[in-house]
């Protein structure tokens, strides 16, 4: 009997092999680029290609730290990784890690070491890393006297804050004896007291930007107290200098942009500040005047002197209904004693006496009221209106008034 095997199980067969192929899982592979593709996932397709034939690559979006420039077709490159078989295409493939330029590859070899011993370390923590201050005065910067980076670093420096000083240190920035110029330039505005420093160059090759790679250049940046922001090649290019700095900006146009706060902005914000400011206070104001209102109408309310000055109207109020009551009580009783004295004028002797009638006593001043009272020859006093007349009773009639008889003694 034939032995029958499906597909699937001659591809993942082939992908055992080529798994427990120890050449396989570690190489590198050299060869020109081809038909380089960076997919929106942020993997990246493309062919190794030579004089004898195509080997297929792709570069997961987790090992794009291993690519440290911008790949693009017809780029000599070394390429490490491992091969392995794709089981639903059946295929194999370069599964890549790491890619540099041909040529640079010891280089690249050598920045990786110091960058994991330097790490390892500690240079790159966080926590050493410090703040870049806002608002400064001067800026130091470190970098070659001539070139576009410069260029840049000052035009858009002076655009955003027309009145900062910038400190330039002229350093080589390539070829023997860079590294000891960007050294010297860190310690020398370091101790000349600008606010930030700017170290960086242009674009270039991995050979070109060594410099910054230097293990002197990486402690001199981690040792200085001025915060330093690096800006080395272009947004793809990485260094040493960037991993250690406090920093790190793309390109120098963009370190420019961290290190400088834009003075019209500034100004705008402080315009609004001041304006923000102003609304608060007069919003404080009024709220404070409106309370300030409430508690005099409460003191009002509550000022003894308010109290005391109602109190004072209420007596008079009072006074004044009192008098009132006591006017009209006087005039009711003065109307009411009017009354009576017209009623008593008719009943009282004077008046009687005035009317022609007379009051007669006798010697003690005892009214006399009838004849039986005297004997003839009695003295008796006839009271008149205008004196006293004294009388002698010479004769006696009694009268009887009713009856219209009269009695003579």
């Amino acid at each position: 009997m034939k032995n029958i095997f499906s597909v699937g199980q001659i591809n993942r067969y082939v992908k055992n092999m080529f798994t427990q192929d120890f050449i396989l899982q570690k190489i590198y592979v050299k060869g020109e680029v081809s038909n380089c593709k960076y997919h929106t996932s942020g993997h990246i397709y493309f062919s190794l290609k030579d004089e004898t034939g195509v080997l297929s690559c792709v570069m997961f979006a987790g090992h794009r730290r291993g690519l440290a420039f911008r790949m693009k077709d017809g780029d000599r490159v070394v390429v490490g990784g491992a091969v392995d078989v794709y089981e639903r295409d059946g295929r194999y493939q370069l599964y890549a890690k790491e890619i540099t330029l041909e040529g640079a590859g010891a280089l690249y070899e050598r920045f990786l070491a110091l960058k994991a011993e330097l790490e390892e370390m500690g240079m790159f923590a966080e926590e050493y890393k410090q703040p870049i201050p806002h608002y400064i005065h001067r800026l130091g910067v470190v970098t070659a006297p001539t070139g576009a980076a410069v260029q840049d670093i000052r035009n858009i420096s002076l655009r955003r804050n027309p009145y900062l000083q910038i400190i330039l240190y002229p350093a080589l920035v390539q070829g023997e004896g860079a590294a000891d110029s960007i050294v010297h330039g860190i310690h020398m505005l370091d101790q000349a007291g600008v606010d930030t420093i700017i170290v960086g160059r242009g674009g270039g090759s991995i050979e070109d930007l060594w410099a910054f790679n230097e293990e002197k250049v990486a402690r001199a940046i981690f040792e200085c107290r001025t915060p330093i922001i690096s800006a080395v090649g272009h947004e793809t290019d990485f260094t040493i200098a960037d991993f250690v700095s406090d920093l790190r900006a793309p390109t120098p146009s963009a370190a420019a942009e961290l290190a400088v706060d834009d003075f019209r902005q500034i100004m705008q914000e402080i315009r609004n500040g001041r304006e923000r400011l102003e609304r608060g206070m007069n919003g404080k104001f009024e709220l404070y005047r409106m309370k300030l209102a409430k508690y005099q109408m409460r003191m009002q309310y509550l000022n003894p002197e308010g109290k005391l000055r109602d109190s004072r109207q209420r007596l008079i109020d009072n006074e004044n209904r009192i008098r009132k009551a006591m006017q009209d009580k006087v005039l009711g009783y003065r109307h009411q004693l009017g009354i009576y004295l017209e009623r008593y004028r008719g009943l009282s002797p004077l008046e009687k006496l005035n009317q022609g009638y007379a009051f007669v006593a006798d010697e003690q001043g005892r009214g006399i009221y009838s004849v039986e009272q005297v004997q003839p020859g009695d003295t008796v006093e006839v009271n008149v209106t205008d004196g006293v007349l004294e009388a002698e009773i010479r004769h006696i009639r009694r009268e009887d008034w009713e009856n219209g008889t009269a009695d003579n003694r």
